[in-house]
């Protein structure tokens, strides 16, 4: 696998950044409606981040996975938590979604090699 899953990240970020600079409003609003999705609640923002990421996967959007694997693991996830969400999204979305899992493995690996939270 070639993909750099910390770099991908960084990619994402920078392309969003130029993105809101020219469509400020949607981007903006999506933004803060991110920031409230995941905000501590009822549910934590780990478990918010967990569920985020099984969507992504069972979505098969690999910028989801990229995104929310580094949440989870900043919002506190462990690997096994990872790797159980990865198992509910295969239940969910099937063959395509087992190797969107696979892809989100390579992820966790590589963000847990990095250091980066």
């Amino acid at each position: 696998m070639d993909k750099s899953y910390p770099e991908y990240y960084h990619q994402l970020q920078s392309l969003l950044a130029k993105l809101g600079g020219e469509l400020p409003g949607p981007l903006a609003g999506f933004g803060q409606l991110h920031r409230q999705a995941v905000a501590e609640g009822a549910l934590s923002t780990k478990v918010k981040e967990l569920i985020a990421l099984g969507i992504g996967i069972a979505a098969r959007c690999e910028g989801c996975i990229a995104y929310h694997v580094h949440d989870a693991l900043r919002a506190g996830a462990t690997r096994k938590e990872i790797l159980e969400t990865i198992g509910v999204a295969i239940l969910m979305g099937g063959g395509p979604a087992a190797v969107y899992g696979a892809e989100a493995l390579a992820a966790l690996n590589q963000f847990e090699a990095s250091r980066e939270r």
